[in-house]
């Protein structure tokens, strides 16, 4: 099976693409990631889910955040293997990115873009996953603020253990 097949992340294609949700997208692409056994932060999955960070950062307005996190995707796309440049128009995933980093660094209003799908098998499958999935409305601040909105409870715990575990 090809990575862009797996579920993960052709549901991260559907909320990169169909809402923009890209708090959702670091979500599922980060649990994907973590499921592949000796996995680092040079896997290529990181590219994508730094990608949507850093727009998520951009669309908030933190441009510091969003350029750092951008660049930080792009030079992960840029060492990608043959497999990985597959499936997607990765020539014009390059050019978007570069011309979000141009964006951010002038601090002009965010611009969302889609990552273009170059396999119509990998498109079907994002297009029978969207029908099947419960988005949340594109603009809306539930998508836009989503790590406000939400119970972060675990993950303030999670942080306060691994703090005490350094001290």
């Amino acid at each position: 099976m090809h990575p862009y097949h797996h579920p993960l992340f052709i549901h991260f294609i559907v909320y990169f693409n169909r809402n923009q949700d890209y708090f959702e997208c670091h979500e599922v692409l980060e649990e994907y990631w973590k499921s592949i056994p000796g996995s680092n932060k040079k896997h290529p999955l990181t590219a994508f889910i730094l990608l949507a960070t850093g727009l998520y950062h951009w669309r908030r307005g933190n441009f510091n955040g969003g350029r750092r996190t951008l660049s930080k995707a792009e030079k992960q796309f840029i060492d990608f293997q043959p497999l990985y440049r597959q499936e997607i128009d990765f020539e014009q995933l390059l050019l978007d990115l570069k011309m979000a980093i141009e964006s951010v660094d002038a601090k002009k209003s965010f611009r969302s873009f889609t990552i273009l799908l170059s396999s119509d098998r990998l498109l079907g499958y994002v297009t029978e996953a969207a029908d099947q999935m419960d988005l949340l409305p594109l603009g809306s601040d539930a998508v836009i603020h989503k790590h406000m909105l939400r119970d972060r409870t675990d993950i303030l715990i999670s942080r306060q253990k691994k703090k005490r575990g350094r001290d």
